[in-house]
């Protein structure tokens, strides 16, 4: 697992209408490569779209099956183990826009 990277989960959650959902791995890549923590930090991957500074529209060019987009507001801390199916890689260009987004969401911007 690395930063960027977006995972499907298997498991239902109420959070997401007891529904499996994609999240894209927002943790360092030291903690998402290391076997000895068990979590990560994830963005989930909604349909919907906002239109909001804190989001990245993403869709079938990043491995999704629709357009959708990344919600930066909402991170999640998720047990590795629940990411169970690899969707793709972020392109470095869809990584930037994450960061900006990231940035905005945590209000670490100037």
């Amino acid at each position: 697992m690395k930063r960027g990277e977006i995972y499907r989960t298997q498991e239902k959650t109420p959070e997401r209408g007891h529904k499996p959902g994609f999240y894209v791995i927002v943790s360092r890549d030291f903690v998402a490569n290391n076997d000895d923590i068990t979590a990560v930090v994830c963005a989930p991957v909604y349909r919907e779209t906002l239109g909001v500074r804190s989001e990245v529209l993403v869709g079938v060019e990043d491995g999704l099956p629709r357009d959708s987009s990344i919600r930066c507001d909402f991170l999640a801390l998720i047990f590795k183990k629940k990411l169970t199916h690899f969707v793709a890689t972020l392109s470095r260009e869809k990584q930037s826009e994450l960061n900006r987004a990231l940035s905005y969401a945590l209000q670490l911007y100037p």
